[in-house]
């Protein structure tokens, strides 16, 4: 049994995306269950299920099966990307490499940085604003201060701290959310009719690519949390706790907000109101000091891995601290970005775009990621990750812009586009909803291993039961 060192989770974490060395190897793999329970512990997670009632349609029961499906989906992959952590112990987009090549992943990086760094980090800032204004009175603007702080704190910090503030927040978020879910199901009827009818394909098809959008959203960062894991640390327990933390507090939450769709909000009340107002006073106040907390267990990560994403691009940094420098950076930026939505109205459209959006990218790495992985088993893959201009591997970066695009443009059902299967079935009220997700897994899965087949990338040398020593990674990386 290989030792394990302890973890310093107030020391600031050195370094950027160089591969965990074994003495600094910590952790048990259910500690995953936590990191993926708390920061699904938050608003956003409750209004994906009243979307599916409140804005595609659905009856409540119709949009828990949706929600159901779709995040048993995107758990599913959290659970096996967060194996691959501990093998090499490095980042998830660092490991996606193999198939994209050391340039075409600058692409899937720089989305990723994106997406997680500033996108999640404003949404999850806005409910957390929201919820702390509602509480205490405060200017919404002041809320967002305090929230971003701590936040950037977190992450600037870094893996240790944000893993035993994920800990503990799990057991404090889950106890308040139980008990606020339980006060939401108490005053709705989840048998009652629906404006709009209820069930359509359209509707649920919707739903199930927004929740597979959330629950996945998580997963380019899946291995960012499991690579500090000693390298024999049990693959099977690795899979079932990254998932089942992020299946079960996602589906408990949404179920929760599509029950609050059915039940009457003030006029013109903000999404945490609306969420709380059936709510005992003293239930309301805890739910709303949670959905606070869960903002900022969320955006730990987002900073984090946005950190991690920028640096996997091939960014170059010359400083010990470069991952708490960007986080840094990040949350300047980020904080930007919240308080402009903060004064936007159209928060339910925006956020509904802004989940299927993550889904139309998410979708077809993972499609790709995956089937490398499968043509690669029983390979070592220790060449293919450091920051070297000669590893090629086209077949990734053609396969993720082609699926991406064809999925986006045949089958998009949003504001801003409508696909062209989308326009001649009906538009907004096409009967298929929005099959972008699932069109470009399945093609970007396809066309990588035609392609592989074609291109035939290098596939490494025999695994063997001995570490992979991965050097390079980092050109500033620490002599220490």
């Amino acid at each position: 049994m290989t030792a394990t060192a302890p973890g310093r989770p107030t020391s600031v974490e050195s370094g950027g995306i160089e591969a965990i060395p074994t003495a600094k190897r910590h952790g048990s793999p259910w500690q995953l269950f936590a990191t993926w329970t708390a920061p699904n512990l938050e608003f956003a997670t409750v209004f994906v299920g009243f979307l599916a009632v409140g804005v595609f349609g659905l009856g409540f029961w119709q949009g828990l099966a949706a929600v159901v499906l779709g995040n048993a989906l995107g758990a599913a992959t959290q659970g096996v990307l967060s194996t691959w952590g501990p093998r090499e112990g490095l980042a998830q987009l660092v490991l996606s490499r193999t198939a994209f090549g050391s340039r075409g992943n600058i692409l899937p990086a720089a989305i990723n940085t994106v997406m997680a760094g500033l996108g999640w980090f404003a949404v999850n800032s806005v409910s957390g604003a929201f919820a702390l204004a509602t509480l205490t009175g405060m200017p919404p603007w002041l809320a967002l201060i305090i929230v971003v702080v701590l936040e950037v704190a977190l992450a600037f910090v870094g893996h240790d701290l944000v893993q035993v503030f994920e800990r503990y927040a799990s057991i404090v978020l889950g106890a308040i959310f139980l008990i606020a879910t339980v006060a939401i199901f108490l005053h709705a009827d989840v048998n009652t009719a629906v404006k709009g009818g209820g069930f359509s394909f359209a509707g649920f098809a919707l739903t199930v690519a927004a929740a597979f959008g959330y629950a996945a959203g998580w997963n380019p960062y899946a291995s960012d949390y499991s690579r500090y894991l000693p390298r024999s640390t049990s693959s099977a327990k690795i899979a079932w706790a990254a998932g089942l933390g992020n299946f079960v507090s996602c589906t408990v939450l949404m179920a929760a907000g599509a029950a609050s769709a059915l039940i009457l909000a003030p006029k013109d009340a903000t999404p945490t109101d609306a969420f709380v107002h059936s709510m005992p006073v003293w239930v309301a106040d805890l739910t709303l000091v949670a959905i606070a907390v869960g903002a900022i267990a969320a955006n730990a990560l987002n900073v984090y891995s946005g950190a991690m994403s920028f640096l996997a691009a091939g960014i170059k940094i010359p400083f010990s601290l470069r991952r708490a420098i960007i986080a840094l950076g990040f949350g300047v930026v980020g904080f930007v970005i919240a308080l402009v939505s903060i004064l936007n109205s159209s928060i339910a459209t925006n956020y509904e775009n802004f989940l299927l959006v993550i889904a139309y990218w998410i979708a077809p790495w993972l499609g790709i990621v995956l089937v490398d992985r499968v043509l690669r088993r029983g390979t070592s893959i220790s060449a293919f990750i450091p920051d070297k201009a000669k590893y090629r591997n086209p077949a990734g970066i053609i396969s993720l812009i082609i699926a991406g695009v064809l999925s986006v443009l045949l089958f998009s059902n949003q504001s801003f586009y409508l696909g062209l299967v989308v326009q001649a079935t009906g538009g907004f009220a096409s009967p298929i909803g929005d099959l972008t997700p699932l069109v470009g897994f399945v093609l970007a899965g396809v066309l990588y291993f035609l392609l592989f087949q074609a291109f035939k990338p290098e596939l490494g040398g025999p695994l063997t039961d001995e570490p992979e020593v991965i050097v390079g990674v980092d050109a500033a990386d620490d002599a220490a």
